[in-house]
Parts: structure tokens; sequence; C-alpha cells
């Protein structure tokens, strides 16, 4: 490493990475006295939390206990020690749940992120012993970002995916509401839409919606409570390395206007820069084949390990590389980065299959079983899952969005990119042509197809019993009997769409305790190195509990590591020596 006289800057605690994580973190350390800084490599922050749906999953949260929800710790910790299967040190999976309805109420209580409760929105895993059947998850309400400032520019703007008509934001419950079809939807769709259209002073100076939804929401509220402090954020600040003296990490060093520079940091470095799913090497060398960053649904150019080779070159341990938070993804022309597939797969009418024309899977399986669904097949088939293509008919292309796709009521057709036909979709008359065109076994598809329709028919899928529990039957349309999830194909013209084994973001990482101390090797803490998010191993081991389960747990051990780093201060400043 170069020797520097003395560092450019120095503050208490440095946070690398500006994700909701990274935020929160920063947040609570500034809250508490902390001089904090922020650097983020991207020339935009909000990391792939801008991207995302913004939901936490909180169990026994405050807001759920005001509507007389029936959570409780024993019930959330029976359900986590079920999911995990066992793969996660207990003390983890207490110090989540101890810590997580903490971290909300009290950053509620200090900042202007806002949540409210998704009563409807299940847990992941419906059969398990202590799951929900909704309540945990949180879901983000609308922030109006003019509140922002210059600083708006800055900010990433939100996937078109996880916007209505690809520019108008919306809460998750709103959009589920739309998916379902429930009762009043339309009305609701129409408001959303005059509300966009009628703020004329807003729109002449902006595409965006004045309001952010999701996790834009949630990374708008987080940057305005840091501007409320005066945090600094420093953006196009790529970190190189860490610095350790007497064994403490006590810098960062940074790339920063086309010069290399040491930050000090006090008493502390919080690593939150997401995992590796963009950066090739690492993928080849930990993830299952084949692997591609291009399939992946978080910005290009960002989450290249740097956290994981950093903390690995000071002897820290590592669990869980293989793993990733799986999601199929379709890739779209002219768009930089994949969209994934989430509540699509559940729509009646739609299924997916692999290269003999077989399904392999339930379509509307929590994403991260998706896609493991999808390698298993792979292997079985030996290499006719990945990619697999989900078909439906005419009617399906009618009434339901799939990926950019929004029903043909909306946008038929013809007003579609002409450059998306034969590479985002495929068409044909019959099932057999639109088989030939994407080489799927044609004979195989029309089996299958024909299977699936008596299965509508009956109500129940004999194969894999999708609609068969409340998760399957969230986004089912429940306008559709006998099963929400189930419905012919049987109206041409037929439609075909790739699917990808995609991502949103790896899940293995450094190791770290209770508090996001990382650990070395022999299991003790290196002093100073905090890890949270995608470059620390899940807290939810092998398993996605519910929705938010990337991001709440970030967003905890985010205040987990600033009330360690408080404490430790508040150690020396006692005089008790060195943290």
């Amino acid at each position: 490493m170069t020797s520097y006289a003395q560092p450019v800057d120095s503050f208490d605690v440095v946070v690398v990475g500006s994700g909701a994580g990274a935020m929160t973190a920063a947040l609570f350390a500034a809250e508490n006295g902390m001089k904090t800084l922020i650097v983020e490599k991207s020339d935009r922050y909000g990391g792939t939390s801008a991207l995302s749906g913004g939901g936490i999953w909180i169990p026994c949260n405050s807001h759920l206990k005001r509507k007389g929800g029936g959570d409780s710790r024993d019930k959330a910790l029976t359900y986590l020690r079920a999911a995990t299967r066992g793969e996660v040190e207990e003390e983890r999976l207490e110090a989540y749940l101890d810590l997580a309805p903490k971290m909300i109420d009290e950053l509620e209580r200090i900042s202007h992120v806002r949540y409210a409760v998704a009563e409807k929105y299940p847990d992941y895993y419906p059969h398990l012993p202590g799951a929900l059947a909704g309540g945990r998850t949180m879901d983000p309400e609308l922030f109006d970002t003019s509140r922002l400032g210059e600083e708006l520019e800055h900010l990433r703007e939100a996937s078109p995916s996880t916007l209505l008509m690809g520019r108008i934001a919306w809460t998750a419950r709103d959009a589920h509401r739309a998916m379902a079809r429930e009762r009043g939807w339309r009305v609701m769709l129409l408001w959303l839409m005059l509300r966009y259209k009628l703020d004329f002073k807003w729109r002449w100076r902006s595409r965006r919606d004045r309001r952010a939804g999701l996790g834009s929401a949630l990374v708008a509220s987080l940057r305005r409570s840091l501007m409320d402090r005066d945090v600094p954020l420093w953006l196009n600040t790529d970190m190189r390395e860490l610095v350790q003296n007497d064994g403490r990490v006590t810098g960062v060093v940074v790339v920063r206007e086309g010069r290399e520079c040491l930050i000090e940091a006090r008493h502390g470095v919080i690593l939150a820069s997401g995992g590796f799913e963009q950066n090739s090497a690492l993928r080849e060398r930990y993830l299952p084949a084949p692997s591609d960053r291009a399939w992946s649904a978080t910005p290009p150019g960002n989450n290249t390990g740097a956290a994981l080779v950093a903390g690995q070159a000071l002897g820290a341990a590592t669990e869980a590389l293989e793993r990733a938070w799986w999601a199929p993804t379709i890739s779209v022309t002219g768009e930089d980065k994949a969209r994934g597939v989430f509540a699509e797969r559940a729509f009646p009418g739609a299924i997916v299959v692999n290269g003999r024309g077989e399904r392999f899977v339930n379509e509307a399986a929590p994403y991260l079983e998706f896609v493991e669904a999808m390698y298993a097949d792979n292997a079985r088939t030996e290499g006719k899952s990945i990619p697999a293509w989900v078909i439906f008919d005419g009617h399906f292309r009618f009434h339901y969005a799939m990926g950019p796709l929004m029903p043909a009521q909306i946008k038929p057709d013809r007003r579609l990119p002409r450059e998306w036909r034969d590479r985002v979709y495929w068409k044909a008359d019959s099932l057999t042509a639109l088989a030939q065109s994407i080489g799927v076994d044609p004979e195989g598809l029309s089996r299958t197809v024909e299977r699936v329709n008596r299965f509508a028919r009956d109500g129940r899928d004999e194969e894999f019993d999708r609609g068969g529990n409340v998760f399957d039957r969230y986004y089912g349309d429940t306008n559709v009997t006998p099963n929400p999830c189930l419905a012919p194909l049987a109206k041409p013209p037929y439609y075909a769409m790739r699917l990808d084994a995609g991502d949103i973001g790896t899940k293995g990482g450094l190791k770290t305790d209770g508090s996001a101390r990382v650990l070395n090797e022999a299991g003790d803490t290196i002093p100073g190195l905090y890890a949270i998010g995608n470059c620390s191993a899940a807290v939810m081991g092998p398993s996605y509990p519910g929705a938010g389960s990337t991001l709440g747990p970030a967003m905890t051990f985010g205040y987990a590591a600033a009330l360690d780093l408080v404490k430790q201060q508040r150690k020396v400043s006692a005089g008790a020596g060195q943290p």
C-alpha cells in the first residue's frame, strides 16, 4: 500500500456505499454525534435500494401491533429457524428480531422515512411453522422529491418496472390492488394517472413524477434526513482498500477526482457497498454456472465486490459465496440492465417451460426458489432450462402485464418498439410456430398446454399446486375462479419471452456477528470493521422469508453497527482505552 503522510480528511465513521442500509447506518451515527461520511462509487446515490420495491421485512413491527396483528417474537423465531434450516447462528437471528422493530420505530422518529404495514402481503413460506398471512412486510409511503432540491439530480432513477406505465410512482399496496384486479382498481389507476398529468408545474421541469415510491421513496427520504444533519455524501469516490493500524481498521483508501487518497475513520468503517454480481470473475469463481452479469437486475458497473476483496485482504472470514438473491429476469433492448420478473408469474394464463416444452416449477413460487429450480432442472435436462421461456396467449396479453409489456388494452402490439419483436418477445399464430421460433420442442409444449388447460378448468394444478397457498394467490386475479392463478392458454396469437437466471444481488459475503462486526477466520472481530447488506453473509441464510428480507436486515444491521460504534466511542471518551 502507498504510504500517506496524513489523511486528506478525518471522520469518526466512514460508510462505504449509499443504499438504504448505508444511509440508515450513517443517519444513526450522525444522530448520536459522530462525524460521518458516506462515499459512493458511482455518480448516483441509492444503489440497488433505489431500484427496489423498498419493502422491509420486520416481524413484530409496531404498525402491525397497532392494527391488532397476531405476531410474536417466538412465532417469528420459529419461522426463521425453519426457513434458514439451521444454517445461521442463533445469535444473529435473535439480534435481528430484537433490533428490527426498534430500528424502524427509531428511524421514523428521527427521519423523514415513513412506512405502512402491508397487511395482505404474506410470508413467502406459508407452509412453515410461524409464518404469517400478512403484516411483517412494510411498504414505504410516497415521498415528495422536490424536498431534495439540487440533490434530486443525483438520485438513482427508479427502474421503469417499479413505476406505473414506466413513469408514475405508486406504493406496493397500490400495485397489488391493480395486479390482483381488486374492487376499485380502475378508479385508483385513473386517479394516479390524473395526479401525475395535472402536476403541470413539475412536469414542465422533469419527466419524473414529483413523488417517489417504493425504494426510491426510501432512499430519497433517507437522503433528505442526512441533508438535515449536513452529512456529506461523496459521489464518484471509489474505495480501493482498507487501512489498519495495530490491527484496527482506521481508514479507507479511495480514488476521488482522479487522485488516490486516504480518509481517516477514527472509530470505524461500515462496508455497505453491495455484493459482487457485477464482477464476472467473482461470479465465475463462486456462483453456479451458467452465470452472466448481464442477467442481473442491479446497476452495471456497481456491486463489483470491492468490500469482499478488501475484507479478505485483512483476513476476514466469508460465508455463502455461492448464493444470490435470485430472480428471473428479462433483458430489454435499449435498457442497461435486466428487469426482474416478480409478480407476473402468478397471473393466470402464463406458464414457464424449458427447452423440452415442459414445466419444471410452480410459476408463482418465490423468485429465489424459482431460479434455484431453473438451475436444478438445467442440470437434469443437460442445459435445457437456462434460459427458460414464459408462454402466454392473446387473452393474457390483453389483460395482464409481463415484464416490459403493459396489457394490450393499454399498449397494444402496434405501439411496441419494432426492435423488441423476436428479441424481447416472440409472437406466432400457433403454439407450434411459436415453439419453433424460440427453439422449444413443439410437441412437448403442446402437451404441456393441453395439461395446463385441464388444470385451469378443474382449478387445481396437479403438477406443482400453483395457486394452492396464500402466497401464490397474493398476485392472482381475484376475478378468476376457481383458481386465481390458473387460466387456459387457448386464444391466438401466442407469445413467448425469455427468462434468464438473474438476481437482485449476491447474498454471500463477509462473516459478521449480531452487531455487524466483521469476523476473521478464527471467529474474532476485526476491530473497527463492520459489514452490512449484500457485502455481508445474509442473516436469512439460504432463504427469502418475506418481501423486504434484503433491505430489512441491511437497515437493521446498519442500525446495529452505528449503535456499536457509538458505544465504542463512549468507552474511549470515558478513558477506557481503545475499543
